[in-house]
């Protein structure tokens, strides 16, 4: 069996690299603002007096505590469905009594469906971009006249018979 020199290379990079015996000096990585959680306490809500309030107004560093409150949640949206095929195809097939209608499941769950969800899928593509072909030069808005003067400066011929305004 030959050996690899790549291998062996990537082998021995990666064994001189793991250090053995690391110090926590210099091995740890330094803590951070996200290493100690600190709740926030919210005083409840008073009415400054004039005085107060032109001294709280100006100070930047506090956060008044409606800005802290978050709105509600609505739920108005229902719980997203499983998707998954295999969950579906189970309860499909749970009730079957026989192999013929376990195949038919399988075959247009498999098959059948994929194909005509594609066939839809690319004859509207394939509609959408034979319309947009013909509209690109012969509408009349900004986009189809920029269209026509560049093809124009160019020298390209004009697709199909595009009328020109």
């Amino acid at each position: 069996m030959a050996h690899n020199p790549i291998s062996e290379i990537a082998s021995l990079l990666q064994s001189t690299s793991i250090n053995h015996h690391p110090d926590v000096r210099y091995d740890v990585n330094p803590s951070t603002s996200a290493s100690t959680k600190i709740p926030v306490r919210v005083s409840p809500s008073h009415q400054p007096s004039q005085h107060q309030h032109r001294r709280t107004s100006s100070s930047t560093s506090e956060i008044p505590a409606s800005a802290l409150r978050r709105p509600p949640r609505n739920n108005t949206l229902p719980p997203l469905p499983d998707l998954r095929f295999e969950q579906s195809y189970l309860a499909r097939i749970k009730d079957c009594t026989t192999w013929y209608a376990v195949a038919w499941i399988t075959v247009l769950d498999q098959v059948l469906m994929p194909l005509s969800q594609g066939l839809v899928y690319n004859l509207g593509l394939f509609g959408w971009r034979a319309w947009n072909g013909e509209v690109q030069f012969k509408g009349a808005g900004v986009g189809a006249r920029v269209r026509r003067w560049w093809w124009g400066v160019n020298n390209w011929k004009l697709p199909g018979a595009a009328v020109r305004r």
